[in-house]
């Protein structure tokens, strides 16, 4: 059993959230609608999630971390959906679990190093969950190109940041924004305002934004480098980076703040139905670009294997 760290989460007026986040991107692109509405069913294209909906207590699980993967890989660092599902329902009357987001895919399982997009429904059966639904992807590289494959495994290594609720329609942030002003990226955007907006509350968002239009940056990583990668600048050189094309269904988690448990503060990885997929960057058509997302805010943050040296 890993060790895992609760921390619950101020519930703020929903209303006040959609309010600020409304105001901050009408300044940061040319054209932003935030409302608070019923979310539509997930399941059905473009998003393809593996549960209609993001409702019945919201949650993020961020598990392991980077230091897992540089400078050298602990392969050692195994996880199942089946356990984290255990740690957050342990307490709550939850029969479903879906979790989404983005983590390092199951090397030991598929033979090389990869992006993974988490996308599963688990159903409890008695004392442990199976699976209902499994939509999950992994992205890795392959003759010097990339492709993308889906994932039928349950495992994961190294890292995962997931967004976990029981998948019940409900109430959700929608966010529609067109032609980017600002130089952050759509999340860090939606993460500025909250910080400003509410210095030192922590708030955790989660859920799926798909680029309709304009092309995004994103990476892939290779398969473990043979040598130590000691810096950022190392693991730079190391990743492949690609531009990639719409439409992306992108899965993200991410928080104003970090409330002491050396969280990942952003992490958000795409997929789609032409073979392209992979970590979320930024997009690189500023002037056509279209986003269109759907977010629910967290109740509480789960902190799983935390490292215990960096």
């Amino acid at each position: 059993m890993f060790a895992t760290e609760k921390y619950s989460l101020n519930q703020l007026n929903i209303d006040e959230i959609v309010t600020s986040i409304d105001d901050g991107l009408k300044k940061l692109f040319e054209y932003c609608h935030v409302t608070l509405e019923e979310c539509p069913d997930l399941t059905k294209p473009p998003f393809n999630l593996a549960a209609s909906g993001l409702c019945g207590h919201p949650s993020i699980a961020d598990i392991g971390s980077v230091s897992n993967l540089a400078p050298v890989p602990d392969r050692k660092k195994i996880y199942t959906f089946e356990h984290i599902a255990h740690i957050v329902t342990n307490g709550i009357d939850m029969n479903n679990c879906f979790m989404i987001g983005a983590g390092a895919g199951p090397f030991h399982k598929v033979g090389n190093n990869c992006e993974l997009m988490p996308n599963i429904l688990m159903h409890k059966n008695g004392d442990h969950f199976e699976v209902a639904n499994n939509n999950t992807y992994y992205a890795d590289i392959f003759e010097n190109n990339y492709r993308l494959l889906k994932c039928e495994h349950t495992e994961f290594g190294l890292m995962s940041n997931l967004f976990i609720s029981e998948g019940k329609p409900g109430k959700v942030i929608k966010i529609v924004v067109e032609k980017r002003l600002g130089k952050e990226n759509f999340t860090e955007s939606i993460q500025k305002i909250l910080r400003e907006k509410f210095p030192k509350i922590p708030i955790s968002l989660g859920g799926v934004f798909i680029i309709e239009k304009g092309k995004a940056k994103l990476h892939i990583m290779p398969d473990f480098s043979p040598e130590p990668l000691p810096s950022l600048e190392s693991v730079d050189k190391w990743l492949r980076y690609f531009d990639m094309d719409p439409p992306l269904i992108c899965l993200t988690t991410f928080h104003s703040e970090d409330p002491g448990l050396d969280l990942r503060m952003e992490h958000t990885h795409c997929f789609s139905d032409h073979n392209q997929g992979g970590h979320y960057h930024y997009d690189t058509t500023p002037d056509i670009i279209r986003m269109t997302a759907y977010l629910n805010v967290a109740e509480a943050i789960y902190r799983i294997d935390r490292p215990t040296k960096k």
